[in-house]
């Protein structure tokens, strides 16, 4: 090694009080090992080199893993904090009316969907007054109605959450807005025995709002609480 290296002093000073700087410094390492390599040259192997790379490429490995669950937990804490602000909203009503009222409202805003309906089956017409009292938030629909909506006319298993893609809404569910939908959330809800199922539907304008690789936890929980609340409000 030469004493006298062709570098500038007031670099050197810096380098050698610093050195941490360029341990550091992703892009210099590098530089400095293809260096080494250089001098090295083609016929020798540089295990340590190799090692070097396959320990850098774990470690960029776990980073992106590290963001990635970083990310996902944010997300599900923010969605959770949705949720419940929801739930506080939905219990806020004192009459059936302002209930329904608020469901396709602040509700649905807090949620961050576009039309939200509550499905009802039900063995009377739709030229009952009382129904008509209540928007255009309450669909009330023929038995059998929501197990088949729910599950497209499968047959599948029935389960409490689905979330898909759709190229258009049911117009018996979201009316003339049927159009825009692009994604949907179908709720199912048990109201007790002796009564008839029912089911929340949410819809959104943005395809990839709902879709099948989502979870369905939080929706899950949302659609417990709404089967206990309108078991009050039928009782």
């Amino acid at each position: 090694m030469s004493s006298n290296p062709n570098i500038d002093e007031s670099l050197r000073a810096k380098i050698i009080a610093e050195p941490a700087a360029i341990l550091d410094d992703r892009d210099l390492m590098h530089a400095l090992i293809a260096a080494n390599d250089r001098e090295i040259g083609a016929n020798v192997v540089d295990l340590r080199g190799i090692a070097m790379e396959r320990l850098e490429a774990r470690l960029d490995r776990l980073e992106d893993t590290h963001r990635s669950v970083i990310a996902a937990a944010y997300e599900n804490l923010a969605g959770t904090n949705q949720v419940h602000r929801a739930v506080l909203r939905m219990l806020d009503p004192m009459d059936f009316e302002a209930f329904l009222s608020d469901l396709d409202g602040e509700v649905a805003d807090t949620l961050g969907v576009d039309h939200m309906h509550l499905v009802l089956e039900t063995v009377q017409t739709d030229d009952d007054p009382t129904v008509g009292k209540l928007g255009t938030v309450l669909k009330v629909v023929r038995p059998g109605f929501c197990n088949e909506y729910a599950d497209g006319g499968r047959g599948a298993p029935p389960r409490q959450v689905t979330l898909r893609q759709v190229q258009s809404g049911s117009l018996a569910v979201y009316g003339e807005m049927a159009q825009y939908v692009r994604s949907e959330a179908c709720l199912r809800l048990n109201f007790g025995r002796g009564r008839l199922p029912g089911m929340l539907v949410m819809g959104a304008e943005d395809p990839h709002q709902f879709t099948p690789q989502h979870g369905t936890d939080l929706l899950g929980f949302f659609a417990g609480v709404f089967e206990r609340t309108m078991r009050r409000w039928l009782d």
